[in-house]
């Protein structure tokens, strides 16, 4: 298909021949096939890519120019020296990445249906080189929608062009860098005068470039990119300027002409969960727009993921039947190699289900699972300022996060009341929890509640000036306010302090350490619920069983894991609270109960 192109008429004309050739190839394609699963393990199907009906057939947009975009591959682009040619997934999710909104025919720019595109599959689908080749569309291809004088649909080039392809790593950009050489044939070259380098790829004179950068955000704010492809989502994070990256490229996008529209297509695998990556945020973000009543309304992203189902197991007998249904068109990918390295014991079994199931999925020792978090996490439920609520406060200076939950007395619904932690790019030094604040929020909460307890892990830290506990002198100031509030007390006896509720103590360890198991018990069987705030659900996924020698306990990953867990140990504390409030209430003078 690919073919020299020159200026003459007669050639122009065999040019617009093959272009409609190719196009009426894809054409038949599509019409003469349809989905090939095997049976059982069919996979969840999220997106565009594989909706088929038996009657009509693939759903396909009335309005595309991704037809044009299939031609013109065929025609200038090669691999392995035959015309490029998309698989008929692929060429599915061109037409819908290239699909325009076609209730306003006037002649003028087409807008798209979506300029943001998620793009999940199982490692070795062919991201990078669908990316790549999407690259070279938009760096001299039909790139802009546009309606002519009849109301039909036409495309042109952009002649600003300006693409990049980012990740959190120099590597990670060379899988589709690397790749240009093998696509362009020297007539594509010749013709567009495009000049390919390690981290640059120039065209039309070098008026349009492709470019490769990593996770500096100053390189990327301020630009105005035509196209960006954020690529290994999954592995964009706090600790690698991930989100600040990610945010600086979505303000670039938002501010393009009409005339002149930025998109933007997303490859990654499945994330895991504890991590809180770019990748889970923009899934999360998706998922709230689904459903029949959505938490928000569509913001024009396409997620498109072909996934295991949760039943698939990893053995010998179903993985590759499963392998063979996740990997769509894939067929270069070879099951049996698949399911060796699946049954290789030294790969976590959680990995395999991400990398070949396509699977989010926990860690082997995560606390809860995504399903299990939000299986009770609600949006509808509030609290009251009349309910009798306990509230759990954990303390820390620079490094973990201080933070507060309030469980509700009656049902133990769980709510954030507030969380501080250093932002990233500070270094711990550079950082500490701002007290005034902290005391600010821990009251106005306190006064306009029915507060009956509030316990604090105080931590050992001292102050940098004073050489003082850093938390103590607010704590007893919460204690000689409150104490006579407060009925249910954080400790009794010689010393006994309603706020104080030391950790490092071993029988308070011991007390929460058993809550560990009863509250996990309860989230799994549904008879606590937590709000919907996305930092206490991140927490929750982050936190690891680890035994102790008092039983099962929660930790970080690792003692200098940036992925903190103290929203989830305030929801335990706070439930530790609310069952012995409820097994001892019986009320002493002073409104004290001693357990």
């Amino acid at each position: 298909m690919a073919r020299l192109l020159d200026t003459g008429p007669a050639l122009v004309f065999s040019r617009d021949r093959e272009f409609a050739e190719i196009e009426a190839w894809y054409r038949a394609k599509l019409e003469n096939t349809a989905p090939h699963f095997t049976q059982g393990f069919a996979p969840v199907m999220l997106g565009k890519a594989w909706k088929w009906d038996k009657r009509a057939g693939w759903d396909l947009p009335e309005y595309t120019i991704g037809w044009q975009v299939l031609a013109w591959c065929g025609y200038w682009l090669e691999h392995g020296g035959a015309p490029w040619a998309f698989t008929m997934e692929q060429a599915r999710l061109v037409l819908w990445f290239f699909a325009v909104d076609g209730t306003n025919r006037k002649p003028g720019p087409a807008r798209f249906l979506y300029n943001h595109v998620v793009l999940q599959r199982l490692k070795g689908w062919g991201k990078d080189p669908f990316a790549a080749v999407l690259s070279l569309v938009a760096l001299v291809g039909p790139w802009v929608a546009y309606w002519d004088e009849n109301g039909d649909l036409q495309a042109r080039p952009e002649p600003e062009a300006w693409v990049q392809t980012m990740a959190v790593a120099q590597e990670q950009t060379q899988n589709t860098m690397k790749l240009f050489p093998g696509l362009a044939t020297q007539e594509f070259i010749d013709y567009y005068g495009v000049q390919i380098g390690r981290l640059n790829v120039w065209a039309m004179g070098g008026a349009r470039q492709i470019q490769a950068i990593t996770s500096n955000p100053l390189t990327v704010e301020g630009g105005r990119p035509t196209f960006v492809i954020p690529n290994e989502t999954q592995n964009w994070t706090d600790s690698n300027g991930g989100h600040e990256m990610a945010g600086a490229l979505s303000g670039n996008l938002a501010k393009a002409k009409k005339t002149r529209p930025a998109r933007r297509l997303d490859l990654c695998n499945a994330y895991r969960p504890d991590m809180g990556s770019v990748g889970q945020k923009v899934r999360e973000s998706w998922e709230a727009t689904q459903g029949d009543q959505p938490k928000f309304r569509d913001f024009g992203l396409l997620y498109d993921s072909l996934e295991a189902p949760e039943d698939a197991k990893l053995t010998v007998e179903d993985a590759p039947t499963v392998v063979t249904n996740v990997r769509g068109d894939a067929v270069w990918l070879d099951p049996k190699r698949i399911v060796e390295n699946i049954l290789d014991p030294s790969n976590p079994p959680s990995e395999s289900r991400r990398k070949w199931y396509n699977q989010i999925v926990a860690a082997e020792d995560a606390w809860l699972s995504p399903s299990e978090v939000e299986a009770v996490t609600t949006g509808d439920t509030v609290l009251d300022p009349a309910d009798e609520v306990v509230m759990f406060f954990d303390a820390s200076k620079s490094d973990d996060a201080t933070a507060c939950t309030a469980v509700r007395v009656a049902d133990g619904f769980t709510c954030v009341v507030g969380m501080w932690q250093r932002p990233p790019g500070k270094r711990q030094f550079e950082y500490r929890v701002p007290r005034e604040t902290v005391d600010g929020v821990i009251t106005s909460f306190v006064e306009s509640h029915n507060v009956v307890g509030l316990w604090a892990d105080p931590s050992h830290a001292l102050d940098d000036e004073t050489l003082e506990s850093y938390w103590e002198p607010m704590l007893d100031a919460w204690h000689r306010r409150w104490r006579r509030q407060f009925r249910l007390w954080a400790t009794t006896g010689k010393n006994a302090h309603s706020i104080i509720f030391d950790m490092s103590d071993a029988t308070n360890l011991k007390r929460f350490v058993s809550q560990v198991g009863i509250t996990t018990n309860d989230l799994l069987d549904k008879r606590i619920q937590v709000d919907d705030d996305a930092r206490l659900r991140t927490h929750m996924l982050n936190a690891r069983r680890t035994p102790t020698r008092f039983g099962m306990s929660l930790s970080k990953a690792h003692r200098e894991s940036p992925r903190k867990i103290d929203l989830a140990i305030t929801l335990v504390g706070g439930q530790l609270m609310r069952r012995e409030y409820l097994n001892t209430r019986k009320r002493k003078r002073g409104g004290t109960v001693f357990v």
